[in-house]
Formats: structure tokens, C-alpha cells, sequence
């Protein structure tokens, strides 16, 4: 028999603050120089931002020249307590304890280690020794959505508790300067965070009624993410907007036409703040008002764009508004859109 899944509780952990203000001045000022340095100014201010999280502050250490094997040791000892606080809270906000969990599925495209965060969180939170684990990478902004979609179908099937964990370290892919837009976007928009979901059955919280998710492959240049000597650098195209624009409207309207709604039902969103920008279309090519995506645009201002943990902080602030429905959405490589519709229960 197969039991609906359930959201049953969320946790977040972020790293010290930092406001967007204090990040231009004390370093990206200096970072960049010359014609690069009146367009970072420009696309720093128009950024939507207010504060970001950063576990390597740029304030304090600059580690654009650092190899990506040192940058790879800090992000484990970063991410680790960073994750374990995500998952702790998520558990207790979910009342199950970790001993019971059947799956811990991790998303992270910002640092590789082996053993991975799922096998030392596995270790330092005392997991059954049958709790599978799943870890997932490259995916980037949108992983929690399959992420979510895969512990959901274990539960339903499996009757067992899982734990879906989105951890990423943004800061410590610092780059070179460069008179480079996407990259300087990147620089502007990216911050660190940690967010955890607990899905169990015969919960309250938000039951998982769909996940759904497009890929236009003729895309994917639009959107990269490369291995460097020097840390991982993000390629991002200025038309990643119009791609969007041409395909959100038919790919959600067909989601919730499934489940007999309409974008106008649907209480809450938690649209991926990919900028202001990115906002702004889905805001129009779905007819939304300006507070069906507030608690995106307030999630971007003050946390940034976390990548793959950035849709589950949306939907911890949903929690408090109430509504029936809400939907779930983040794009990243591929060009992808992924979605998930969510039954308040």
C-alpha cells in the first residue's frame, strides 16, 4: 500500500551574516578594478540582496588564488557541522529519531569528498547500518526538487521516515576577476546555507502530491558550472531569462491542471530567486500577484541565492502563512525547470 509523503519538518543552518553593502566596499570594490569594476558596482546594486551567509567570508579571507584541492578540505569541515545542524533540526522539528530514518539523500555541487557528508552525517548522527543513502551532485539550483522527489517515493513505498539534506558552500568558489557578467553575477547573488526536510507518513506539514520537471537540452550552454584548478566557475548567460519566459507558464499550468488548479489557487510559492530578474518573469508569465511571491523575493534579500537549499528556506517561511497549496519551483543546468506541488495536511 502506498502512503502519502510528508514534509513533516524542515531545518536551516547558515553561517555568520554579511551585508551586500559591507561585501561591495570592504572587498569587491578592490576585487575588481577599471571598466569590470563600474559593472560589478552596477550589478552588485541591482542585486536585490540585503545580507548573504558566507562560512569563508570574503572579508577575512580571499581565496580566489586557493587550489581547489584546499578549497575541497575546507568545505568538509564546513559543511559537515553545517549539515548535521540542517538535519538535527529537521528530525527534532519532525519529532523521529534519527535511528528510525530509512534514507538520508544529500545534494551538494559545491564541494566533493570521499567519504562523503552522507556517510560521515551517517556516522556522527548514529544511523541504522540499513539506512540507504543517496548522494546527489551537479544539479545544482534545482537539486532539492528531484532530491525531494526521490526520499518522498522511498516513503511512500518503503513506510520508513528519510531525510533529504541541500548543503552548499558558494564562498569558497571565489574567482579571479574577470570582465565576465555571468561570473560577476554569480559573485553578487551566491550565498551558503543548509537546509533539511524530514518526510514521513501520518504527519501534518505539507504532503507531496506531485513533482514534475523540463529540460530543454538545446539550452545547455546557457547555464555551466566547471571544475577548475581554481576552484568550481559558474558560466551564466544573459538569456537564461527568455528561456525561462518560454517555458514556465505551460510547464506549471500543466502541474497543477493534473490536481485541477490554476496558478491563481495557489497560496504559496517558493520560486528559486535566481535574481530579481528571474523573479520577475515567473511573477509574469504566471499572472502573480507581488505577495504570492513575496517570501521569494524577502528569501533572496536576506539570505541570497543559496542554490539548492534556497526553495526549501522558502518553504520553511511558507509554513507560517497558511494556504492550502503551494508550489515549489527552482531551474538550473540543462536548461531545467523542476517543480513540486504541496498539500497543506
Amino acid at each position: 500500500m502506498v502512503s502519502p509523503a510528508v514534509v513533516a519538518g524542515i531545518g536551516v543552518a547558515v553561517p555568520p551574516a554579511v551585508r551586500q553593502d559591507e561585501l561591495w566596499s570592504g572587498f569587491f570594490a578592490g576585487h575588481y578594478r577599471g571598466a569590470s569594476q563600474a559593472l560589478a558596482r552596477r550589478i552588485f546594486a541591482n542585486s536585490g540582496v540585503r545580507t548573504r551567509h558566507a562560512a569563508v567570508s570574503p572579508l577575512l579571507e580571499d581565496v580566489s588564488q586557493w587550489s581547489t584541492a584546499k578549497r575541497m578540505e575546507r568545505y568538509l569541515s564546513e559543511a559537515l557541522p553545517l549539515g548535521k545542524e540542517a538535519v538535527c533540526a529537521a528530525l527534532a522539528d519532525a519529532g523521529v529519531g534519527a535511528g528510525e530514518l530509512g534514507l538520508l539523500a544529500v545534494c551538494s555541487c559545491t564541494g566533493y569528498v570521499t567519504p562523503g557528508l552522507d556517510i560521515l552525517l551517517a556516522r556522527d548522527l548514529g544511523l541504522a547500518a540499513d539506512c540507504q543513502r543517496l548522494f546527489v551532485g551537479h544539479m545544482g539550483c534545482y537539486a532539492a526538487l528531484p532530491g525531494l522527489a526521490t526520499v518522498s517515493d522511498f516513503v511512500s513505498l518503503r513506510a520508513r521516515p528519510a531525510v533529504l539534506l541541500c548543503a552548499e558552500l558558494a564562498s569558497l568558489h571565489l574567482q579571479p576577476a574577470a570582465v565576465e557578467t555571468g561570473q560577476i553575477v554569480g559573485h553578487a547573488l551566491f550565498s551558503d546555507a543548509a537546509a533539511a526536510v524530514a518526510v514521513t507518513t501520518g504527519a501534518g506539514g505539507y504532503e507531496v502530491r506531485d513533482v514534475a520537471s523540463l529540460t530543454d537540452t538545446s539550452t545547455s550552454d546557457q547555464m555551466t558550472w566547471d571544475v577548475t584548478d581554481l576552484g568550481f566557475r559558474m558560466g551564466l548567460s544573459p538569456r537564461v531569462p527568455d528561456t525561462l519566459a518560454a517555458h514556465v507558464a505551460p510547464f506549471v499550468s500543466g502541474l497543477l491542471a493534473r490536481h485541477g488548479l490554476v496558478p491563481a489557487q495557489v497560496e504559496g510559492w517558493a520560486v528559486h530567486p535566481g535574481g530579481p530578474h528571474i523573479l520577475d518573469v515567473v511573477e509574469r508569465e504566471l499572472a502573480l500577484s507581488g505577495q504570492q511571491v513575496a517570501a521569494s523575493r524577502e528569501a533572496l534579500a536576506s539570505h541570497g541565492n543559496c542554490s539548492s537549499p534556497t526553495v526549501l528556506i522558502i518553504l520553511d517561511m511558507l509554513r507560517a502563512g497558511g494556504g492550502e497549496h503551494a508550489v515549489a519551483m527552482a531551474f538550473g543546468p540543462g536548461l531545467t525547470l523542476y517543480a513540486a506541488l504541496l498539500r497543506a495536511v
